[in-house]
């Protein structure tokens, strides 16, 4: 696996910093500057920014590079291996930055003049730089796309059409065009932390993120990726049913097949009908009160669509040691349903839910290997 946050560069510096109950969350002041009309507002980067510039690609194109890289050479594949594995990259405002919006230290592209204005650039750039030439995708489905392209590789290696898949998500939302458009859907918000059940909150807080995962039909690790399905709601371009929509479908039927979760991942993004939506869903679906609850957002911020995958990334890593990673201390639950503050031991299936503008939908299933 590979990791890229404000937590830090790799997937090991991730597990140690949400230990830790580290929040790389801080004013985007320091980042925009103090004419910045978002100033006043709290974001999470990566650093250094020198780690994103390149001649060529784009700063979503390098932060896809860093992982894809990163979880390689952690599966020990080759340059043979790579040559007929699959790729699915997952974004949801792939090159904005950079393009649509000025980057630090890098020259500016004329709409259509490089290959860094379409959403398809990163996985350009992981074919050119890795040599992979196999079955070649790129999900678009907003803030769950990072979680739809690790199902898409699923579907891709169990249709028998690769043998290995490499997935990826990526997305760099802090430039101003995208916060501009964030901030006049009213999507912001304006506390200095993120506590996404909180009778206070008003928003997500946004941040910067890339994860990387690769998959084998012949290697079987510790943790089992079981399970992936999605659905839509069909009910609105924007909002979210008050009822949590279809994602009811696709817990129930995960809950058929795999028993009630021991702990669930919920986008949890931090806006209030989202909270809304999700309170009622769980209350309903898992009445038992015995799932925890385990939110990676107020750690470093909604990475939007790379969140789905880089918070999958997490889980698992957690899993690896059978454990479930702890919430950032205060991070309110609501009922009987809890937000430990401790890693906690994982006794059974866990779930990661995502979810995308539309009412797009996604679950996946992680276990431990008995």
């Amino acid at each position: 696996m590979g990791a890229l946050s404000s937590l830090g560069h790799d997937v090991e510096t991730h597990f140690q910093a949400i230990l830790a109950g580290t929040t790389a969350i801080r004013p985007l002041a320091s980042l925009l500057g103090n004419d910045s009309p978002h100033a006043h507002l709290h974001g999470a980067w990566i650093e250094p920014r020198s780690l994103l510039n390149h001649r060529k690609w784009s700063p979503a194109s390098m932060a896809a590079l860093h992982v894809a890289k990163q979880a390689i050479a952690a599966a020990g594949w080759t340059s043979a291996l790579l040559e007929d594995a699959a790729l699915v990259v997952g974004t949801s405002r792939g090159n904005a930055a950079g393009w649509l919006g000025p980057w630090p230290q890098r020259r500016p592209f004329k709409m259509m003049a490089a290959s860094n204005t379409i959403h398809s650039e990163p996985a350009t750039a992981i074919t050119i730089e890795c040599g992979i030439r196999g079955p070649n995708h790129v999900v678009a489905s907003g803030c769950s796309a990072g979680l739809d392209a690790l199902g898409l590789a699923k579907m891709i290696l169990n249709a028998g059409l690769a043998e290995r898949a490499l997935v990826v998500a990526v997305d760099l939302p802090l430039v101003s065009v995208l916060l501009d458009s964030y901030a006049s859907s009213g999507l912001l918000g304006s506390a200095r932390r993120l506590n996404p059940y909180s009778e206070l909150t008003n928003g997500f807080i946004p941040g910067e993120g890339a994860a990387a995962v690769a998959l084998s039909v012949h290697e079987h690790g510790k943790v089992r990726y079981s399970h992936f399905a999605n659905n839509s709601d069909g009910a609105d371009p924007v909002g979210i049913p008050k009822s949590g929509g279809k994602t009811g479908k696709l817990l129930g039927e995960a809950i058929f097949k795999f028993g009630e979760p021991a702990g669930i991942c919920p986008h949890a993004t931090g806006t209030k009908v989202q909270a809304r939506a999700e309170e009622t869903l769980f209350k309903k679906m898992l009445p038992s009160g015995k799932t925890t609850f385990h939110l990676l957002k107020p750690f470093f911020g909604h990475t939007v669509g790379a969140s789905g995958l880089l918070e999958s990334v997490i889980l698992v890593r957690f899993l690896n040691d059978s454990m479930l990673p702890p919430n950032l201390a205060g991070t309110k639950g609501f009922g009987k349903w809890t937000c430990p503050d401790k890693s906690i031991p994982a006794k059974g299936p866990v779930f990661k839910l995502a979810h995308g503008m539309g009412g797009h939908n996604a679950l996946a299933v992680f276990q431990t290997s008995p």
